[in-house]
């Protein structure tokens, strides 16, 4: 398989990094992740979904690509009304993604490739569905009665997808609560039994191998304790100096200090196992979420996602603000993480205009930036949202909203249907791409697999796969990728974003041309041309020649 120009110039200078430093910071401070949405990954059994023994199938493919960890989006035995993200048992497997049998298999064979494994945890809320719900519902005196929120009279707090969050329950004649969707009741955290059960399941996973857990609405697992609305309950945020002045733009359903302390609870707990990932899913001002990660301590969890970036703009002005603003917010030992796509926010070529040269680009500044990278399934061939009309949504969101007109919500550079960028793995270009041998996938396959494909464009030398795999390699093999420190090369050319990696005494100078013109940056000294997109794109007597959308990367 075809490497870069110049790689191997690259794996020579990583011997000498590798020799002269030494790691001190945890491997999740430096990996690269790859997200799977099982369902829609390889159906091995054809019945038309994505299943776990599917995904051990397709692991030599993932270590062909230099991907170190993988993440997995929710399987746990689930009524699937929001594909898993509705658990109804922490610690059993939904049939159609296979037996806990399978689920042990899939994370001995990632270790057996080399490669880390961490699931989804969804610990705010349940599906209504969970025997502890149904018994909770029952009434107002039995065992599990206090295990969810309950409240005779609804306050003013809103639901994250609009809209009251509190559901009438006749049984009880009371209201719950449900942050999210009206079927996913959160779970009650100022009862200790509920935070022992949920805490007993992650240790059900970690006792069979699993590397850490992607901690899904982790910023809404307390609540104001008396349920105040959130005029009043922007008194009840974090104390400490950093968050103080920010208490008015927390609600009283968000950010609650018992949150903070309850992530250093839950890093005790993955530290019993030893070194395991927590990565969060957070919202807020960048103090809140330094409190998440155990402030100055850095004892909570390990990496939380930056959502911003998730609609970024592609410009080097964005994308240098960006790394500013990380590197000011996370510096060493905090480590950032460089996100462009999920399961709930639309693929990043919808961004790029679909536009590969650009795709190219964005994934050299991804891989070579300080933190982790990042990337949702498919975004390693060019895989696109497929517009699945608002009618015909299995997402419940795209039901919810399905009177709304599409043109509307593209006005807003979103899309209300999170069906449109979950669609199946487009393998190759048999019948449906090559994810299911069923007459019918559980969502349409998008009709450009024909050309968009991981068998095509691993024969591709110009592909975007190939170009992706050659920068997880330079990553994986040259230490100062992993663990250098950043700083930003000021005065370039407009269009041009340029930064350094250092590492005792390496140095590796990443330079991007953003723009549609060619253009010239002058360097000192004479370092080795390590990497390029263009075969245009070339160091000659102290000058780089970009192409448009060119980069190379260069080491001293």
């Amino acid at each position: 398989m075809r490497l870069k120009l110049c790689l191997i110039s690259a794996l020579l200078l990583s011997l000498a990094i590798s020799a002269n430093a030494q790691n001190n910071e945890p491997w999740y401070h430096s990996t690269t992740i790859y997200q799977i949405y099982p369902r829609s990954y390889y159906d091995s059994n054809g019945d038309g979904i994505g299943d776990l023994p599917g995904i051990i199938q397709k692991l030599d493919y993932i270590k062909s690509l230099g991907y170190e960890t993988i993440w997995l989006s929710p399987f746990y035995k689930s009524p699937q009304v929001d594909f898993g993200y509705d658990i109804s048992d922490y610690t059993d497997i939904a049939p159609e993604y296979g037996t806990l049998a399978d689920a042990q298999k899939l994370i001995d064979e990632t270790h057996k490739h080399g490669m880390k494994i961490v699931f989804d945890m969804v610990m705010n809320h349940t599906s209504d569905q969970h025997p502890w719900f149904k018994e909770s519902m029952s009434s107002r005196t039995n065992p599990k009665a206090d295990w969810y929120i309950w409240a005779d009279k609804p306050n003013h707090w809103s639901s994250q997808i609009r809209g009251t969050g509190w559901h009438y329950c006749k049984e009880r004649n009371q209201y719950f609560w449900a942050s999210f969707l009206p079927f996913q009741p959160d779970l009650n955290y100022r009862n200790p039994a509920v935070k022992k059960a949920m805490f007993d399941a992650c240790r059900f996973w970690l006792a069979k191998g699993v590397d850490g857990f992607r901690l899904d609405m982790i910023n809404s697992i307390y609540k104001d304790s008396l349920l105040r609305n959130n005029t009043a309950s922007r008194r009840a945020v974090a104390r400490s100096p950093e968050t103080k002045k920010y208490r008015s733009t927390i609600k009283g359903s968000l950010n609650q200090p018992e949150t903070f302390e309850f992530a250093k609870e839950l890093r005790a707990v993955c530290d019993s196992f030893g070194d395991r990932m927590l990565l969060g899913e957070v919202y807020g001002t960048h103090p809140v979420v330094k409190e998440f990660l155990g402030g100055q301590k850095n004892n909570g969890l390990g990496l939380v996602f930056n959502f911003e970036m998730l609609r970024f703009h592609y410009n080097a002005k964005y994308f240098s603000k960006l790394v500013a603003n990380l590197e000011k917010d996370f510096p060493a030992p905090y480590s950032p993480v460089y996100v462009f796509s999920n399961h709930d926010r639309r693929r990043s070529m919808k961004r790029l205009k679909d536009d590969m040269a650009r795709a190219k680009l964005l994934h050299v500044f991804q891989l070579t930036t300080r933190g982790v990278s990042c990337m949702y399934y498919g975004e390693e061939i060019g895989m696109s949202d497929l517009q699945i009309p608002y009618k015909d949504a299995l997402d419940p969101i795209g039901q919810k909203y399905k009177k709304v007109p599409r043109w509307l919500s593209e006005l807003f550079d979103e899309t209300l249907n999170r069906d449109d960028l979950r669609t199946p793995m487009q393998w190759d270009n048999s019948a449906n791409a090559g994810f299911s041998t069923s007459a019918k996938t559980w969502l349409p396959v998008n009709p450009n697999y024909m050309q968009i494909n991981a068998k095509t464009e691993v024969k591709d030398e110009n592909s975007l796969l190939l170009e992706i795999q050659a920068l997880l390699l330079l990553h994986k093999r040259n230490k100062v990728l992993h663990d250098g420190s950043l700083e930003l090369i000021p005065k370039q050319p407009h269009g041009v974003l340029a930064y350094k990696r250092k590492l005792n005494d390496q140095e590796v100078i990443v330079i991007l041309n953003f723009s549609k013109k060619p253009k010239e940056v002058k360097l000192s000294g004479t370092p080795n041309s390590l990497y390029q997109i263009h075969k245009t794109d070339k160091y000659d007597a102290g000058t780089v020649h970009l192409s448009a959308l060119g980069a190379m990367i260069l080491g001293k």
